[in-house]
């Protein structure tokens, strides 16, 4: 019995890619962590495990969502073929279950933070959810994405202050901007397929290279926020320090894939941009921690 439970939820993690969450959590601890930097707001464990609560179930909707979406897609593209819904690992009804559970988790959990980002929740998750059919008819589905997870600092900030400010904005920006050039990478592998099932993304519309150097500019837009929002925030050493390991890793990225070798997209993808995530959050949360209690 336990072991069929243990390979039921491990079934459920792979289906949301649970590990991909360090994509966009770390950015959500910055945004905690610069709410209480900035304003007279005190450490609170419980309001921080709401956040983390709220980036779970929400990305947990999203990405069973876009399986669910996907389904039919899915089996008839030989890379996607054996994720869990074509391959009958889990049930297309089990998978809905699964995203409507999540939401209305994710929807009560911001109703105990404030009253804002209970109110604001149904438009966040419509932007988290929506992605998954946006790839059917128009190429920005990669901004749409990156939209989703932009999400994560200005929610964080704002489960703190309950207010809008520039700073968690300008991360937001960062984000999106960051996250939508490496799934323009990603999406470089499924370009025939995509073609052939008449689905749009920027590889479809402009190609490996045009596609290659959209991506490039985007990660140079988003390293240039970067740095901006360093400067505007006035962040020291620990901080610069942060912003060159992620921008040198945005670099790095771009040296793996080539238009005629996509052999290193997943080395691109995941491990790269997981590590520059992680990086920066260390160094800017450091930071933040030692300018409020130490200084």
């Amino acid at each position: 019995m336990y072991k069929k439970t243990k390979t039921k939820v491990n079934n459920y993690f792979s289906l949301v890619k649970f590990s991909h969450t360090i994509f966009a959590m770390p950015f959500a601890l910055i945004g905690y962590f610069l709410a209480i930097h900035q304003t007279d707001a005190s450490f609170d464990w419980k309001l921080l495990v709401f956040v983390i609560l709220c980036m779970v179930f929400a990305r947990n909707a999203a990405m069973a969502f876009n399986r669910f979406i996907d389904r039919e897609i899915d089996i008839k593209n030989p890379r996607t073929s054996i994720r869990e819904i074509p391959s009958g690992i889990i049930k297309a009804k089990s998978a809905l279950i699964f995203v409507i559970i999540n939401s209305i988790f994710f929807i009560v959990t911001t109703y105990f933070i404030n009253q804002l980002t209970f109110r604001l929740s149904p438009v966040a998750l419509l932007v988290i959810l929506g992605y998954s059919i946006t790839k059917k008819f128009t190429a920005l589905c990669h901004l749409i994405l990156g939209l989703g997870l932009s999400l994560a600092p200005i929610g964080a900030y704002l489960a703190v202050t309950g207010e809008f400010a520039l700073l968690p904005i300008l991360y937001s920006f960062v984000v999106l901007l960051w996250v939508s050039g490496f799934d323009i990478i990603y999406a470089l592998q499924d370009l025939d397929f995509d073609k052939e099932e008449e689905l749009k993304s920027f590889p479809v519309f402009f190609g490996h290279k045009g596609a290659l150097q959209v991506s490039s500019i985007l990660h140079v837009l988003s390293a240039l926020l970067i740095i901006y929002a360093g400067y505007y925030a006035h962040f020291g050493l620990l901080y610069w320090l942060g912003s060159t390991f992620f921008i040198g890793l945005l670099l790095y990225q771009h040296t793996l894939v080539k238009s005629d070798d996509l052999s290193k997209v997943n080395v691109a993808f995941f491990t790269t941009n997981g590590i520059a995530s992680v990086i920066f959050a260390v160094f800017t949360i450091t930071e933040l921690i030692f300018d409020i209690y130490i200084l």
